[in-house]
């Protein structure tokens, strides 16, 4: 985030601000969620094992992965994958 903020001349705070208002999410929350959309479609477009596709969006664990899936999406990586595959 500083150096995005350096690129557009603010302060770090500033730039936070800045986002905030303009997304509506702060830069981290915002980062999160388009990594656990993204384990999302490579949950159901993918066989990648779910470490695999943790490591991939940036979790160092499939634990860490797992809790911020669990969170975000309300049901585990897991039971995801075996739902958003199943045919309507």
């Amino acid at each position: 985030m500083e150096s995005l903020a350096r690129t557009v001349t603010t302060s770090r705070p500033a730039f936070a601000r800045q986002f905030k208002e303009v997304v509506g999410h702060t830069p981290l929350a915002y980062l999160s969620r388009v990594r656990i959309d993204l384990a999302a479609r490579l949950l159901r477009d993918t066989d990648n094992p779910i470490g695999d596709i943790a490591q991939a969006v940036g979790f160092r664990s499939e634990f860490a992965f797992s809790r911020a899936f669990s969170r975000e999406q309300g049901i585990a990586p897991g039971r995801y994958r075996r739902t958003a595959s199943v045919p309507s």
